[in-house]
């Protein structure tokens, strides 16, 4: 583990390739799994508050979907998580480009109609926060439907948190960020 700040980083979160290819798995993380996405306490209310003008942007399975279970959901383990099309299919919030998933959320902050860009969960994926009281551990969650991705990042040479900067940068700051990569120079 690498220790920035009161974040512990996982070796592979560092040592590994990876870069999004919605090209070859068309946005799977949106549509598998056993929930929906994780969400922080703090981000229920942003997307109550959002999601009028997230609205037209969804398919109409996700806003019925929205319109019985709200905005979010508690998932079997008591975490709160975006609701899911017929409880355990793609995201509520997904969208359809091509044949490849978007996030309306991030559709809707793209147009310029909201201005926060979607849970930090997604825009981190596919680290995984585990919160203590005391600090963050971040993980890198290795999952069958990414091996285009971490193909991709083999190729071009990207780790994982290169290719995660923005979203790193949003959650923990410059400052953290740019110590992230002093510690990884050191290694």
């Amino acid at each position: 583990m690498i220790e920035v700040g009161s974040v512990l980083v996982h070796e592979e979160v560092v040592s590994n390739n990876f870069v999004c290819n919605l090209n070859k798995c068309k946005g799977a993380c949106c549509l598998e799994g056993d929930s929906g996405a994780p969400l922080n306490h703090d981000e229920l209310q942003i997307l109550k508050d959002i999601y009028p003008k997230v609205k037209p942007y969804m398919t109409a399975k996700g806003v019925a979907t929205i319109e019985a279970t709200g905005t979010h959901v508690t998932d079997f383990e008591g975490d709160y998580t975006t609701p899911c099309v017929d409880t355990n299919k793609e995201c509520a919030y997904v969208t359809w480009e091509n044949g490849i998933t978007k996030c309306a959320i991030e559709k809707a902050y793209e147009a310029g109609d909201i201005t926060w860009q979607k849970p930090i969960s997604c825009h981190l994926y596919p680290i995984r926060i585990t919160a203590y009281p005391e600090f963050d551990v971040l993980n890198y969650d290795r999952w069958n439907i990414c091996s285009p991705a971490c193909s991709f990042g083999d190729e071009l040479k990207v780790r994982v948190h290169e290719f995660l900067k923005g979203p790193l940068t949003r959650k923990y700051g410059e400052e953290w960020y740019r110590e992230l990569e002093d510690a990884v120079e050191h290694l």
